[in-house]
């Protein structure tokens, strides 16, 4: 894998860390995972660039270097914003609101579900259930939990992450 590519998206020294780390795995059986974990860290996301190097410097086929990082979910191939929102869409916080939050989200950050917004503030993701029904409806910021939301709420709760 080229050096140039890796560039476009990565400082030359995210690229030297990736680097260390592939060279310290080499030869390791069974070190795909903690080579994608840790490249993970170093990064923030492993773009097919990334993937590309790995494979080469592990001697790996692409294909199941890609099979791994696609089978799960906590490795992310497309950059995640610094805040990570997730909505709960179970039952108790869907019949009472929770697409509404996503979709004043959508309207005011000008992001979908799944998406990042432009400037890598926030990710917005649904999810089933956040073990909170009884806040319903719930969403999580990060590790912080809010419940009993109205969409009018979620506005000014946000703009406290920057």
């Amino acid at each position: 894998m080229d050096r140039e590519e890796l560039l476009k998206d990565f400082s030359s020294e995210q690229v030297d860390k990736l680097d260390e780390i592939i060279k310290a795995r080499q030869g390791h059986p069974g070190s795909l995972i903690p080579t994608l974990e840790e490249a993970q860290v170093a990064l923030g996301y492993l773009p097919v660039s990334v993937l590309k190097r790995i494979s080469d410097g592990l001697n790996i086929p692409l294909s199941h270097v890609y099979g791994v990082v696609t089978f799960y979910s906590f490795f992310n191939l497309e950059p995640k914003g610094r805040h990570i929102i997730k909505i709960c869409m179970g039952t108790a916080c869907y019949v009472k609101g929770g697409q509404q939050l996503v979709d004043v989200i959508e309207q005011e950050f000008k992001v979908p579900p799944g998406g990042t917004t432009e400037d890598r503030r926030f990710t917005l993701e649904t999810v089933r259930c956040i073990g909170a029904c009884g806040l319903a409806p719930a969403m999580l910021v990060d590790e912080d939990v809010y419940g009993g939301l109205e969409a009018g709420m979620v506005k000014d709760i946000l703009a406290n992450y920057v």
